[in-house]
């Protein structure tokens, strides 16, 4: 059987990989796109897991990719959905401090959203009760350009505005194995072969696997953290009228357990944050022996673990103790209750990990020979991610 014939292929479709397709046949009309998807269906994984916040970029670094991709990213998202009519709300959020020693760590996080030209202001104790009712805290940060969206229905609209485009989606289709023949690039799939100019690694849980596929020697590795989620019952979900933050440990790229409004309705409760023992474990029995080893015996994992060893014990209680997780968002919310909650389904999040033992706090796209890899996309990824997308086309640009 002959390969189909590309001028790029993208592999994943996760927002990621669909936000670039999109951006290249924007860019570029009438070339042929191959996009590669492993599940029966697109946004299977990280992005159909997602809590479906429209982050504002008030958290990170000034002049990091994260930070210069998540606010363009993020008025670029809110106009597609306007056009494609996609449930979208910006609604605001509010980051709480509830002790006194968090008020520093909150002024360090407004001022870097001042930085980063965020609209947000630092409000007290009644403010915060205007806004939030039900929220305990001393003081917090009010941030309006914060927000809620669809990120699957997102998805479903890129893939058929591609589709549209000329662009060929195909499902079912895992990447087994990449080589280089005569200046292109030529992947095996389950669902036929593809040879292509240029191809993308958007592969989010499997992206360092795919990439040395492509001949890349990652200096990461992608070690996989479960987050558990919560969901109000119905006659609690007024406790929570938009989104509520806690302040962040500054070492971990983790937000903490939070409240979210859900673009679709319904009030989500978490994540925590723990290993999981399996790229794909979405629950406490998922067991992948390759994965779990590569995970146990990565020098980095077994760094970052000697080093934070008890914020892990703390988070993997919290996963089995459903009193711990309340206990958590008690310190936001003291009215909420254990019989106000029932499990939802988890996340699972790609993290990058450093031989170091240090995570990755950066988006991590990497070009190769005729190989663009993307390494590493951690929140506000989906997001930034039509920005995202625009930054890989340009990758792209320098190689077509």
């Amino acid at each position: 059987m002959s390969s189909r014939q590309a001028d790029l292929a993208i592999i994943g479709g996760g927002i990621i990989g669909l936000a670039t397709g999109y951006r290249f046949l924007e860019r570029y009309p009438g070339r042929k796109l191959v996009l590669l998807e492993k599940e029966p269906q697109l946004a299977f994984h990280q992005t159909g897991h997602n809590s479906g916040v429209i982050h504002s970029g008030i958290y990170y670094r000034p002049g990091s990719l994260r930070a210069t991709n998540c606010r363009a990213g993020r008025l670029a998202l809110e106009e597609f959905c306007r056009q494609e009519e996609v449930a979208v709300d910006i609604c605001g959020k509010v980051i709480v401090a509830v002790t006194e020693d968090e008020i520093p760590r909150l002024n360090n996080i407004l001022e870097r959203g001042l930085q980063n030209g965020i609209r947000c202001e630092l409000i007290g104790p009644d403010r915060l009760r205007e806004l939030e009712p039900h929220v305990a805290g001393i003081q917090a940060i009010h941030v309006p350009e914060a927000g809620i969206v669809d990120y699957p229905g997102v998805c479903r609209r890129l893939a058929a505005r591609i589709e549209e485009r000329g662009g060929e989606i195909l499902t079912s289709a895992r990447v087994t194995g990449m080589s280089h023949v005569g200046g292109r690039v030529q992947l095996q799939s389950t669902a036929g072969d593809v040879e292509s100019q240029l191809a993308v690694n958007c592969s989010g849980l499997h992206a360092d696997r795919v990439a040395r596929l492509s001949g890349a020697r990652p200096t990461s590795q992608i070690v996989p953290f479960r987050g558990e989620y919560f969901e109000l019952k119905p006659e609690a979900e007024h406790l929570c009228r938009n989104l509520i933050y806690p302040v962040p440990d500054p070492r971990f790229p983790f937000l903490g357990v939070h409240f979210t409004r859900m673009a679709l309705g319904g009030v989500e409760c978490g994540p925590n944050a723990v290993l999981a023992f399996a790229r794909e474990g979405y629950r406490k029995t998922d067991i992948n022996l390759r994965d779990l080893t590569e995970s146990l015996t990565y020098p980095g994992f077994l760094r970052m673990a000697a080093r934070y060893w008890k914020t892990g014990l703390g988070e993997m209680w919290r996963s089995v103790s459903k009193a711990a997780f309340v206990k958590a968002l008690q310190r936001l919310m003291p009215e909420v209750r254990a019989e106000h909650m029932v499990w939802t389904p988890a996340g699972v999040r790609a993290q990058a990990l450093a031989r170091t033992g240090n995570l990755v706090d950066d988006f991590l796209i990497e070009p190769a020979d005729r190989v663009i890899n993307v390494l590493n996309a951690p929140s506000p990824a989906a997001t930034a991610s039509l920005n995202i997308g625009s930054l890989i086309v340009d990758r792209v640009a320098e190689q077509l």
